[in-house]
């Protein structure tokens, strides 16, 4: 009998994350099926070849062998185990290492993140830790980059969402300057969580140098961006690994492989310095994508499956059982209006 897996998503950035995952699964001959939890995700992002489950019931019946979450939360009355294949490469984001007593599994993406849950892992007792990469950078390398029509070197505008750490508020008025020297040709890519006023307000902005994308896979405006604008996105790690250049506004944790600046005047000197590809600073890139995510053979979502499928088989002795966590489990009961025992 094929193996069969559920992915538990929230938010459109899933699909980009657990894609790569789902095709893995498929060319082994297994299973696997979707359920979205409230209201966010576009269901027209769906494949018509994907498999829908409707309801918590239809889900639980499923009696998948695994649940991937790259968000934050997950019942645990689905069967299963739970495997956290977390949402972004931003270790650095508050409650990133935060753990909630819902996974069985992380699977961490490079030295930096799999060092600290290891010592976490040996705190609590009752979770184990996988170094495996990140699925959804196993296509980074293969896919085509946006098509777009220009002689313009390409600025990719990526701000996260959290109000502490956006840059998008604080740089709105510097980018519109910035655009209108058409020194640049500028993409922008908005978090899904971004407050809705701040996308109007970028939307205001017209010229032929500039659009905003809307789409549910941003890996081809990482390969056609020359720079990378942002603060402390997730997006940051992804485009490094490019071995491309990022300008970032008031990183939470700025390492020496960025151009950090502290102001929206000082961007436009950034930007420039970016331009010139400096070597000590491509150095620095190199050695931190090998500390964040050494994996770019494309086999990450593959190194996810043989880890589920280990624990699955030969479950390792834990100290501890998982906790209960029965208000957070009544709360999602009544969020799914799924009661039964």
């Amino acid at each position: 009998m094929p193996n069969k897996y559920l992915f538990y998503i929230s938010q459109n950035y899933s699909f980009e994350i657990l894609r790569p995952l789902q095709e893995a699964i498929r060319v082994r001959g297994d299973e696997c099926a979707w359920f979205v939890e409230g209201s966010h995700v576009n269901q027209e992002y769906f494949h018509d070849n994907e498999v829908r489950l409707n309801t918590i019931t239809d889900a639980i019946k499923y009696n998948p062998q695994a649940v991937f979450v790259p968000g934050n939360v997950v019942p645990n009355f689905i069967p299963g185990i739970k495997v956290q294949v977390f949402h972004g490469l931003e270790w650095k984001k508050k409650g990133h290492f935060r753990i909630r007593g819902y996974f069985d599994l992380y699977c961490t993406h490079g030295e930096i993140t799999t060092s600290r849950f290891n010592q976490l892992a040996c705190q609590h007792g009752y979770f184990h830790v996988a170094e495996t990469g990140w699925p959804k950078l196993d296509p980074l390398f293969q896919v085509p980059p946006f098509e777009l029509d220009t002689q313009l070197p390409v600025v990719l505008f990526a701000p996260t969402f959290s109000p502490n750490l956006t840059c998008a508020v604080a740089c709105f008025e510097e980018i519109k300057k910035l655009v209108d020297t058409g020194e640049y040709y500028w993409l922008v890519k908005f978090h899904p969580k971004m407050a809705p006023e701040w996308i109007e307000l970028y939307r205001s902005i017209k010229a032929d140098n500039y659009q905003i994308v809307d789409t549910d896979s941003a890996l081809p405006l990482l390969k056609r961006a020359d720079i990378l604008l942002s603060d402390t996105s997730s997006m940051i790690g992804e485009f490094l690994l490019l071995d491309k250049f990022a300008v970032t506004y008031k990183n939470a944790d700025p390492g020496d492989y960025l151009i950090d600046v502290q102001t929206p005047e000082a961007l436009k000197d950034a930007l420039a310095r970016a331009r010139t590809a400096p070597a000590d600073l491509f150095k620095r890139i190199k050695a931190n994508n090998q500390r964040l995510h050494p994996y770019c053979d494309g086999q990450s979502s593959n190194r996810v499956l043989d880890a589920v499928n280990q624990l699955c088989e030969k479950p390792a002795k834990l100290r501890k059982k998982k906790p209960l966590n029965l208000l957070r489990t009544i709360e999602l009961r009544k969020k799914l209006s799924y009661w039964k025992l």
